[in-house]
């Protein structure tokens, strides 16, 4: 039950995020991801040319009724010419944009128009085609395309009402009908393609919504495929780097037990051997993250936690600074999910790695919502990495002689099994910490501060300068009773 909840907060925010990175369009912003390929629009329009010309022609040399049939082929002819151009000068496969596609729907409009001008008007049949134009737009197009679409048909029918040549008819007089009846034709147009846009748009942004959900479960269906993956990994490095590291520790309380307190490398005996415990607990904590032991769960209160996370790097030569509010009545009291605590402290130690000076960590909280914003002095994020950071295998750390976080690397397989975790990062941390705060319902965002110089190396401590990570959760997600 806790992993499925898990993966439903997970899909909430997959879905947000997915829906913020559709391109900007405020009346239609399902529709303008959606593009119609020019293979689709001509392959309907030789539909059109065969079935216009097959029509002409039956009239014309079959019936024998008297109408303009060579005006109407030439006609048919401009679109075949039409099509025959786009196919040889514009591969098939190409996505149209609303604008050109919009386009392209206007003039069968038009051609259409000008067949039922040379063939009678409103008073042929074939008049409801009209509506096919509009009904394709609406299913693919944004609205702010489809109406101006549908503006044209309505003026084209508009003027056929009063403006057509007489419909090709067997006798020299072809019938009078009453104009009520035409105007009852127009109406009949008007409100079936006005229904059939509306019904046609309304079932096609349906459709793409259910798309967009399904998609955003696959992205994090694989992310979750990618982190069991790593766990099964994490617990083969946890027990095979445990004798190592037993060795280094007791080799390490050796120097520290022989050499004198005032001699300088006793100092650094001391900090190798706590710097090993601290893998020895990182480990411990990779051994548990699979697992649903709810031994490792306890209460505890948020700046208890965040001060336990604080605390291993407190010893490097970056000023850490908490704070939280001032009202400590409603302080939020949480579950100590290895998860939150291991992808918190994954995004600690990357802001104190990358850091000039100081990492600021606050905390907000109201009585439905949680936020924690971790935020650095260092040279923040490129443009590219905002894109991409959060894949697996893409990372921003420093290559030799690459001292920020100005460019993306995505190490090659040789590169992942030679380097292991020597040498620049292998672009995982990010995204398994980001991953397990999403498991816990939270939604992580990453921005620069207002100022941040892109790309600059620079070890100099600009005040608007640096990195910042946001997690918002839903409070009751974390929150035990009180």
């Amino acid at each position: 039950m806790t992993r499925s909840k898990s993966l439903t907060a997970s899909v909430q925010a997959v879905s947000h995020q997915a829906f913020i990175m559709l391109p900007s369009n405020q009346s239609d912003p399902i529709f303008s991801s959606r593009q119609i390929k020019l293979g689709t629009l001509v392959g309907l329009r030789w539909l059109a040319i065969l079935g216009q010309g097959s029509a002409v022609l039956f009239v014309w040399l079959v019936l024998g009724y008297e109408f303009p049939g060579l005006l109407c082929l030439a006609l048919v002819g401009l679109s075949a010419w039409l099509n025959l151009y786009l196919h040889f000068q514009i591969r098939n496969s190409v996505r149209l944009a609303p604008g050109p596609a919009t386009g392209l729907l206007a003039y069968d409009s038009a051609q259409l128009g000008g067949l039922l001008y040379l063939t009678g008007g409103l008073h042929n049949p074939f008049a409801l085609l009209l509506l096919v134009p509009a009904v394709v737009s609406a299913t693919m197009q944004p609205a702010r395309y489809t109406i101006p679409l549908t503006g044209l048909i309505v003026l084209i029918a508009t003027l056929l009402v009063f403006f057509h040549m007489p419909l090709p008819w067997a006798e020299a007089t072809p019938p009078q009908f009453p104009m009520m009846y035409v105007a009852g034709i127009w109406l009949a147009i008007l409100v079936t393609m006005l229904f059939l846009s509306v019904y046609a748009h309304r079932i096609a942004q349906e459709g793409h919504l259910l798309a967009n959900a399904l998609s955003a479960t696959e992205l994090i269906l694989a992310n979750e495929q990618h982190l069991t993956t790593l766990d099964g990994l994490a617990t083969a490095a946890a027990h095979e780097l445990g004798t190592p590291l037993s060795t280094i520790q007791l080799v390490a309380k050796e120097l520290e037990r022989e050499l004198d307190p005032a001699d300088p490398l006793h100092e650094d005996a001391q900090l190798l051997r706590s710097q090993a415990e601290r893998c020895r607990e990182i480990l411990g904590k990779l051994r548990s993250l699979s697992g649903d032991d709810h031994a490792n769960f306890s209460k505890m209160r948020l700046s208890s936690l965040i001060s336990e996370l604080v605390e291993p790097f407190e010893l490097f030569d970056v000023e850490i600074v908490q704070s939280f509010p001032t009202d400590r009545d409603d302080h939020p009291v949480l579950w100590r999910n290895p998860g939150l605590m291991f992808g918190l402290g994954n995004l600690i130690e990357n802001a104190t790695d990358f850091a000039a000076s100081r990492v600021e960590i606050s905390a907000q909280w109201n009585e439905r919502t949680l936020s924690i914003r971790i935020a650095d002095d260092g040279p923040g994020f490129s443009d590219v990495m905002l894109q991409r950071l959060g894949d697996p295998y893409v990372t921003s750390r420093p290559e030799p002689g690459q001292p920020d976080r100005s460019a993306i690397h995505r190490p090659d397989t040789d590169t992942i099994l030679s380097q292991g975790l020597n040498g620049g990062g292998l672009g995982l941390g990010f995204f398994i910490a980001k991953t397990l705060l999403e498991r816990t319902g939270g939604r992580v965002e990453i921005s620069n501060r207002n100022g941040a110089k892109k790309g600059k190396k620079s070890k100099k401590v600009h005040k608007n300068s640096g990195a910042v990570v946001d997690i918002y959760w839903p409070r009751a997600v974390l929150e035990t009773d009180q």
